[in-house]
């Protein structure tokens, strides 16, 4: 008996990658609600309570209103919005990011997928913390670029449509939303200067935080580095910390994947590594990373439907 599946928003960009990914699967079915109805809140509700796992693809405020809807407490959630990424009662859905994670989602009635700037950063940046090479207290700065479609579907149309430029730097005001999320959950004191920018191609981000590892207190080298990487991602399928470093690391290099790949630079002499994400902003940065998420807690095999 396949498992019932609704995705709230499921018209939207994230929504629709998700819906790719689960086409086909016999292990799932999906609840539809006819497109003249998918604004009638009665329609919603209906969905929302008949299903034992929802996806949330809406803005922040739509969001808590479904889960305000949800009245059946055999309904679990997966909230791709910020709204719940750093709220009680909400646990933050990266199965890699720590030991246990993966189990704790399996259990989770509500889980808070992660944002696709964050899961670069924080994929690079927890593991060190945690192994006390980056003190909690220091003063990180990442620096991150992002295809267009990251910016939902007005963004879409101005870049398609000739508007948009080749590179936009953005929030300027170092108030960008996914500041707190990082915070939070690289467990730092102090929020990381956070740099964005968007770039004129649909799909796929780079994400790089820089490391002066010669004031750092232990002064670590940087295979030092590269190695708590390596323990902390081993035999994982989707997160791998590559051996190579080419000349050129290309915003698109793990477009149209569901992957995230972690790379380690630097010059021991001068004391200075750089750290390098690379990952889909719609994959790993978002639907990837929903239907990994679903995958672990309806009990299924972690990457089916993944792109890898």
């Amino acid at each position: 008996m396949s498992i019932p599946v609704f995705i709230d928003g499921a018209a939207g960009t994230t929504g629709l990658e998700i819906r790719e990914r689960l086409t086909g699967r016999d292990d799932l079915s999906l609840i539809e609600i006819d497109a003249t109805r998918r604004k009638d809140p009665a329609a919603r509700a209906e969905a929302l309570n008949a299903a034992d796992f929802v996806i949330l693809c809406l803005p922040d405020d739509a969001a808590r209103e479904a889960v305000r809807l949800i009245t059946n407490p055999q309904t679990r959630v997966i909230d791709a919005s910020t709204a719940h990424r750093t709220a009680d009662g909400w646990l933050f859905g990266f199965p890699e990011l720590e030991p246990g994670q993966q189990a704790a989602i399996a259990a989770a009635p509500r889980v808070s997928n992660p944002g696709c700037y964050p899961t670069g950063f924080l994929a690079l940046v927890r593991p060190l913390v945690r192994a006390g090479l980056v003190p909690h207290d220091w003063p990180l700065s990442v620096s991150a670029t992002s295809g267009y479609s990251g910016g939902g579907k007005a963004m879409i149309a101005e870049f398609e449509s000739g508007g948009g430029s080749a590179f936009r730097p953005y929030a300027l005001d170092l108030a960008h939303k996914h500041v707190s999320e990082m915070q939070r959950h690289a467990r730092l004191a102090h929020p990381p200067i956070f740099a964005p920018a968007v770039a004129n191609t649909y799909r796929g981000m780079v994400v790089e935080v820089p490391l002066p590892l010669h004031v750092l207190p232990r002064r670590p080298v940087v295979e030092a580095v590269r190695e708590v990487l390596l323990a902390a991602y081993e035999g994982s399928q989707v997160v791998r910390v590559a051996d190579d470093m080419p000349p050129v690391v290309r915003i698109e290099d793990d477009a149209g994947s569901d992957r995230l790949t972690l790379r380690v630079r630097g010059n021991d002499a001068a004391g200075q590594a750089l750290l390098i994400a690379t990952l889909d902003n719609l994959g790993k940065g978002a639907a990837g990373a929903a239907v990994q998420n679903l995958n672990i807690m309806a009990g299924l095999d972690p990457y089916a439907g993944l792109r890898l």
